[in-house]
């Protein structure tokens, strides 16, 4: 059984497919990639080259999937950064064609469009259609922090408001809500993630490292958690998994860049891939609920 990447690309670098695809496979998913951008690397460097693939060749590439009678083998759809909102309705028809042909299947929508401290950085049409169209479509929604206060116009500086935030996503139609990253309103460094399916909900912290804004992280970590969730079902060790692998290619990739990157850190997935798999650390979710 496979999941359907319809996300992102970048060249050189760690973004979008760039990040999802290879812990999906190192983890036993075969993943069908349909690349939504071909980017040279990520915005995050502020120049890049390349161009938005358009919704006709999302939409085409799918439907040749349906034409080989591919998509009843579908676990699920993951979908991330669009480049306009044309693709997004793109993402809208391929969901709806799996679910046709894979009724069981679920959607793992990653609502990509901007970090803390750096803002929006898609353009002005893609946080509507979020909101108003893929959210509600998706069994799994995975915001980070930024995000989460975008689709639910609450401010997230307390715990108690960032689960008024998360019960607002589950209105809004997902069975599950993961939080990818989560600071409090303090000067402790630790990061959370918070994990919710209504009835339970879990936070699992970790040390803060000292990488600033690292690119990647939030598609790697949605798909490590969609991976982990389909072979769990189990939204706690689900959780824990995908947090201990998260943790783990962060802190090698800190140690492997410090003092050799021009620029903004990259992902080191391929040096850590044992991190998926086995990771060194591992840590336990606090039931909040």
């Amino acid at each position: 059984m496979a999941i359907l990447s319809i996300q992102s690309h970048v060249v050189y670098g760690y973004a979008g497919n760039t990040a999802a695809v290879f812990p999906m496979q190192r983890l036993g998913r075969e993943v069908w990639a349909v690349n939504t951008v071909e980017f040279s690397n990520h915005t995050g460097y502020g120049s890049w080259r390349g161009r938005v693939l358009g919704a006709e060749l999302t939409s085409e590439l799918v439907t040749g999937l349906e034409e080989r009678g591919a998509l009843v083998n579908c676990d699920a759809v993951l979908s991330g950064y669009l480049g306009d909102a044309s693709i997004g309705r793109a993402v809208i028809d391929a969901v709806n064609k799996v679910r046709a042909s894979s009724p069981n299947a679920i959607y793992c929508c990653d609502p990509v469009m901007g970090d803390a401290g750096r803002g929006f950085y898609v353009k002005p049409d893609i946080p509507a259609i979020f909101k108003n169209e893929l959210v509600p479509l998706a069994d799994i929604v995975s915001p980070n922090q930024f995000e989460l206060e975008a689709l639910t116009g609450i401010k997230t500086q307390t715990l108690d408001n960032a689960l008024e935030a998360v019960n607002i996503l589950h209105e809004m139609g997902p069975s599950i809500v993961l939080v990818t990253s989560y600071k409090e309103n303090n000067s402790h460094p630790v990061l959370s993630m918070i994990a919710s399916n209504k009835t339970n909900i879990y936070k699992i912290t970790t040390p803060e490292l000292p990488l600033g804004s690292v690119a990647g992280t939030g598609d790697m970590t949605a798909a490590v958690f969609l991976s982990r969730y389909l072979e769990t079902k189990n939204l706690e060790k689900t959780l824990e998994l995908c947090t201990a692998s998260v943790f783990g290619i962060l802190n090698e990739s800190k140690n492997a860049s410090s003092g050799t990157e021009n620029g903004p850190v990259e992902l080191k997935i391929i040096q850590a891939q044992m991190q998926l798999v086995s990771p060194v650390l591992n840590f336990k979710a606090e039931k909040i609920k």
